[in-house]
């Protein structure tokens, strides 16, 4: 027996498979981000609704007001015709798609588009297509050139999405390699044709990952491109997409407005990111988008007085923000989506508050997205039901954040050195100092964010 289990010893130690095991941790983000996407802040078009006249040669002198404002990525809702078959509403859904590879003539011409594109690329801006790879309009050209590409009922008709209400759309069937090769064709038709620099994928999810794979390193192949998945979903930041919906983080916050409990929620949804998604993912956060907008109806009936709070965590908290169109301009009702419903543009109060928080995340390293950013380290305070405070980054270069998330007014001390040092209020500019014994009152859902000075 002994002798057994010294040859069996021997064994194992002349085996550099077993007796070297690769014990070392991988990276579950094996793309490469691009350069500019490292303090990227989002910004999504409705062109139709955009301006008066919902064109793109309208949108366009608008951009140089969007450069100086800060933000750097130009989402644009799907710029393809719209299909007629089970039309929603008089214009239709910008999402039921007739034709993957044209214009919509509705929001101008192909070289109308093209120098939209142009402008924006030479005032430093990059621009985005939303994608709708997991169907089309009913009387896209598709289904009658090749059928075998839509899913079918049991009756064999083309069917909508299982489970929505989307009955203006037919749903692909991403088991055909056709498709798969059409589809990543077209998607690269854009970068190549038009230069656009990436895609936000509508309902990623339900198209498989092996195919956005497939179609990133195409992608990349041409030059490098930002990817946004709408999902929520880690193994698609592998080989695929450079950002993934942060539903959860706005879930937590609508919880917190609605029950009065205080921080818990997103002390949950920060713990759960640090803990169970690579550092590299970046999570995009916001307060609207086109299913859900307009100042008065979110501000008032979701998150009420705590959305000044809610938009300046998603820029200070680890997540890649996103501005709606018309959020800066107070917008105060819910766009129209199936027909023309153009933004009326004022001065807003919220736009200097954007401005200040897009250049704030721009200035400071620990801010940056994803892997180019800093982990969020909580300081424990004398409220912690209600109050979450954090820093991120190296002494010396470290933002420290402080929100009331309640609708209780508190007066704060500190219960840890984590924070100590000098600082700026990055928003009035006043200079404060945390070395131990300080209070900092905050009203109802009122908030601080301070910069450190060496």
């Amino acid at each position: 027996m002994r002798l057994t289990i010294a040859l069996l010893a021997g064994a194992l130690a002349a085996s550099p498979a077993l007796a070297e095991p690769d014990y070392a941790p991988r990276d579950v983000v094996r793309i490469e981000n691009a350069a500019w996407t490292a303090d990227a802040v989002l910004y999504q078009m409705n062109t139709r609704q955009f301006t008066p006249e919902g064109t793109f040669e309208a949108a366009q002198k608008q951009l140089p007001r969007l450069a100086a404002m800060g933000v750097d990525i130009i989402w644009l809702m799907p710029v393809h015709p719209i299909g007629e078959a089970n039309r929603k509403g008089t214009l239709g859904s910008p999402y039921a798609v007739r034709d993957y590879r044209a214009v919509n003539p509705e929001l101008g011409t192909e070289a109308e588009f093209r120098a939209f594109v142009d402008e924006a690329h030479r005032l430093g801006l990059k621009v985005i297509l939303d994608w709708v790879a997991n169907h089309s309009a009913y009387d896209n050209p598709l289904t009658q050139s090749h059928p075998e590409w839509y899913s079918r009922t049991p009756e064999g008709a083309l069917m909508s999405p299982a489970g929505t209400d989307w009955s203006d759309v037919a749903d692909f069937d991403y088991s055909q390699p056709g498709l798969r090769q059409y589809m990543t064709q077209s998607l690269v038709f854009w970068v190549r044709e038009y230069g656009v620099d990436g895609f936000r994928c509508d309902v990623a999810g339900w198209v498989p990952t092996d195919f956005w794979e497939t179609a990133r390193r195409e992608l990349d192949s041409i030059k490098p491109v930002f990817m946004l998945a709408e999902w929520e979903q880690r193994d698609l930041h592998t080989r695929a997409f450079d950002a993934t919906y942060a539903w959860k983080w706005k879930e937590a916050l609508q919880k917190l407005v609605r029950s009065g409990e205080g921080a818990g929620p997103i002390r949950g949804y920060y713990n759960e990111q640090q803990e169970t998604w690579p550092r590299a993912a970046m999570r995009m956060v916001y307060t609207e988008n086109h299913d859900q907008n307009s100042w008065d109806a979110v501000a008032s009936d979701i998150y009420g007085p705590a959305y000044e709070a809610a938009i300046a965590l998603s820029f200070v908290g680890t997540g890649l923000p996103l501005v709606y169109n018309g959020q800066e301009a107070d917008n105060d009702r819910q766009l129209k989506f199936f027909e023309r419903d153009p933004i009326v543009w004022k001065e807003g109060r919220l736009a200097p508050l954007l401005a200040k928080l897009i250049a704030l995340k721009t200035a400071q390293r620990a801010l940056h997205n994803g892997r180019f950013g800093a982990a969020m380290a909580e300081v424990p305070t004398s409220q912690t039901a209600d109050v979450y405070a954090f820093t991120r980054g190296e002494k010396g270069t470290r933002v420290f954040a402080v929100f009331n998330l309640s609708p209780r007014p508190h007066a704060v001390t500190f219960g840890h050195a984590r924070h100590h040092g000098s600082y700026t209020d990055a928003l009035s500019g006043a200079p404060a100092l945390f070395a131990g014994g300080e209070t900092v009152d905050l009203p109802a859902w009122g908030y601080r964010i301070y910069t450190e000075t060496k």
